[in-house]
């Protein structure tokens, strides 16, 4: 819906932030590749319990990915509730790229999407520039309910709606309706579909990997987490340790405190970063001193009186029109942390009545083609409303606001960011709630690096140390000056990663000295 999930940002002008490597994928004779009993990992059919692997060709992608190429894919069938003992199946599409080494370890990394709702094959080509096949086979699978999946949960008509929004006043009641509206309108049109809604969850989700752990054949595996997958992590890891060598956790979202105040506490600390930042650079500190009163009193002011504006976006020379409010700024603030070094002058430029810099991107994210038919809105809902809302008071989310941000009017602590109208969203939505297990903190001694962005504003870095706290083996580090999945954007983090799969107890953080501030943008 108009809420950016809990992922990076991925369309639009600030697309381009997230500056994945462009390198092209190392690919490695057949006769090199890693063997596993009766052929290369992926290559055999095998059945394991009420789950099937079969060889087959690649999961579709919205556009053509390098990564894959030369790639194993196949699908896993398995159930869609295995309450329903010889209910309807699902398949879920596999990719499985190469080791770039000739002699590749026999532990596969697995790649666990944001969202939730994004397609892991789809995120292909981000993992492979990363460096993630570097000596390991590379495992992308499409979650249940995301684009390749067979059914999927992709809902357009709430992407169209995002796109329309940006004309509305953002948190008006008026504008809360027809968000509902479109969210009711997806619900009825996949269960009209047979997709039996309350399936779509972390519980079954963490069985699929397991399941296609067991018929790939494979003893241990990694996984590495982005943004919501993290999520999906820390529950696997509580339900199914033991074939887990080690996890990689980047841009942190505990399932014991999801909800809308976590996501509060989040923006707070990102948005605290970035201001801090600006503040230690004389040149910015001058320019614009104070950042956080200035983006105090534009949030009070806007939701007193929205702006409205008219801005063409790459590509097009259609007028669109935007309005802004003090909903729409902290919404745009927390996905502009993408783009650091423009924020201190587009606060400054909107507060001398110049919105459109701001209104550009904005509005760039959600009419983006990316935007569009790819992210699977029922697996949103069925884990927001299962696991999230229903342990977690109207009364406490908006705490959660009130306590980030006390000066705020109160319509805009009442809507957290990202998560827009979730409450009645989540009741049109009408899933059971997941046991109360989904919010235990995961425990254990499964070697964990915990990676996080100070300048992460969807999922804050102090999300790091918490789940540290009950992970006796986890290694903390938070990347300087990166916003939400550090992995997307800095070649320090890739390094980072890459060592903690070779040596799990003691990844090589020495990059991380060398890390500088982003120069900010300058206006006359």
């Amino acid at each position: 819906m108009a809420r950016a999930h809990v992922r990076r940002l991925r369309a639009g002008s600030a697309a381009a932030a997230t500056g994945i490597l462009v390198t092209g994928l190392l690919t490695v004779p057949a006769s090199a590749r890693q063997e596993t009993p009766g052929g290369a990992t992926g290559t055999v059919a095998r059945t394991v319990g009420d789950a099937r692997y079969e060889p087959g060709p690649c999961p579709k992608t919205p556009e053509p990915i390098p990564a894959l190429k030369g790639a194993r894919c196949g699908t896993l069938t398995v159930p869609e509730n295995r309450d329903r003992p010889g209910g309807r199946k699902i398949t879920l599409g596999v990719a499985i790229v190469p080791a770039a080494t000739a002699e590749p370890k026999s532990d596969p990394i697995v790649w666990l999407a944001g969202g939730p709702g994004d397609d892991a094959v789809g995120e292909a080509q981000m993992a492979v520039d990363g460096g993630l096949n570097g000596d390991r086979d590379l495992i992308l699978m499409s979650q249940r309910g995301t684009y390749s999946a067979e059914p999927n949960a992709l809902c357009p008509n709430i992407d169209e709606f995002n796109a329309r929004a940006v004309g509305l006043v953002y948190d008006a009641p008026s504008t809360g309706r027809l968000h509902v509206e479109a969210t009711k309108a997806c619900r009825d049109k996949l269960a009209g579909r047979g997709i039996d809604l309350s399936a779509y969850n972390d519980i079954e989700s963490a069985a699929d990997y397991e399941d296609l752990r067991a018929t790939l054949g494979i003893r241990q595996w990694n996984l590495y987490g982005i943004s919501y997958g993290t999520h999906l992590a820390l529950v696997y890891m509580r339900l199914h340790p033991d074939g887990l060598r080690s996890v990689g956790l980047d841009g942190i979202l505990p399932p014991s405190t999801g909800g809308s105040a976590a996501t509060w506490s989040s923006a707070r600390q990102g948005f605290d970063g970035l201001f801090k930042a600006c503040a230690d650079q004389p040149a910015c500190n001058k320019r614009y001193p104070n950042l956080p009163a200035t983006f105090d009193k534009l949030v009070r002011d806007l939701e007193a009186r929205p702006v409205t504006t008219t801005v063409t976006l790459p590509g097009s020379d259609k007028p669109v029109k935007v309005v802004l409010d003090g909903g729409a700024l902290v919404n745009w603030m927390t996905s502009a942390t993408h783009v650091a070094p423009q924020v201190p002058i587009a606060l400054d430029e909107l507060a001398h009545g110049k919105p459109e810099r701001i209104a550009r991107q904005w509005a760039g994210g959600k009419l983006s083609p990316q935007a569009m038919g790819r992210s699977a809105h029922g697996l949103t809902y069925g884990v927001f409303c299962s696991e999230w809302t229903p342990y977690e008071s109207q009364a406490q989310a908006l705490q959660g606001g009130r306590e980030a941000f006390p000066t705020f009017p109160r319509s805009v602590q009442a809507q957290a960011p990202q998560l827009t109208f979730l409450r009645p969203d989540c009741d049109v939505w009408n899933v059971p709630a997941a046991p109360p297990s989904i919010r235990d903190v995961t425990r254990g001694d499964i070697p964990t690096l915990a990676l996080s962005g100070s300048f992460d504003s969807q999922t804050g870095a102090d999300n790091g140390p918490y789940v540290a706290r009950t992970l006796s083996k986890a290694k903390v580090v938070t990347v300087p000056y990166e916003p939400h999945v550090v992995f997307a954007t800095s070649k320090c983090a890739q390094s980072i990663a890459r060592s903690f799969f070779n040596t799990p107890t003691s990844p090589d953080t020495g990059c991380l000295g060398t890390l500088k501030a982003p120069k900010f943008e300058i206006g006359p």
